[in-house]
């Protein structure tokens, strides 16, 4: 599944970004890049310990919390801590899937998810579209600052070359409750079901009620915990 998710920050969050991000000092790109992905990575990172990455990340790790879409979609069990970067200057990522298992500190977790939230507007640059290949074809996503997409992390993916501007945007890896993409793909179908259902007809219905007993059920087996 692959899902757009508007305004995840709001556009005085992402103007405090990209001011921070402004004044703040990067690295090199292929710092946080196995071995393959560092082949076909150009482009600068914020260090992960630095303060503008903590202050930030904590920012966009609120904000996913209080987002009912992603927490939906996602059913996260561990969101890895955001990390930031920037293209500019002819700077890409070319085809490569993105590691089984990321590591920050004590923290290990299995990616299941991957996650791009844009913070530049998409006029304010040329190129730097995230192209993700899955079962359903190829997609190209530019989305406008503060929206996000969520997608298997074992798409193959790739950014094309920024060559205009700058592209600047978090990304970061979730492992989720549900480690099945289809599974996970069928539970949020039923929940947006059961929301649109409920709206109709109200939440005290019987057939509420029992379409959230079945999606619970469907969880309990699933979920790993």
């Amino acid at each position: 599944m692959l899902l757009q998710i508007p305004q995840v920050l709001t556009s005085d969050q992402v103007a405090k970004a990209r001011g921070m991000l402004a004044a703040a000092e990067w690295v090199d790109g292929k710092v946080t890049a196995g071995f393959q992905s560092a082949l076909a990575k150009q482009n600068r990172q914020l260090p992960e310990g630095s303060e503008a990455a903590r202050e930030l990340g904590a920012m966009v790790t609120s904000a996913l919390g209080a987002n009912l879409l992603f927490m939906a979609a996602a059913l996260p069990a561990q969101v890895f801590p955001p990390l930031f970067n920037a293209y500019e200057g002819g700077e890409a990522f070319g085809d490569h899937v993105d590691n089984a298992i990321r590591q920050s500190g004590a923290l290990r977790i299995r990616t299941d998810l991957s996650a791009t939230l844009f913070l530049s507007e998409p006029d304010s640059y040329d190129g730097g579209e995230l192209v993700v290949e899955d079962t359903y074809g190829v997609h190209s996503v530019k989305l406008n600052a503060g929206d996000l997409v969520l997608y298997p992390a074992s798409s193959l993916h790739r950014v094309e070359p920024v060559t205009r501007g700058v592209r600047l945007a978090s990304f970061f890896w979730v492992q989720s409750l549900v480690r099945d993409d289809a599974r996970r793909t069928l539970l949020f179908d039923m929940d947006l079901a059961i929301q649109r259902l409920g709206q109709q007809v109200g939440q005290d219905d019987a057939s509420v009620v029992s379409l959230t007993g079945a999606y619970h059920n469907l969880l309990r087996m699933w979920a790993e915990v």
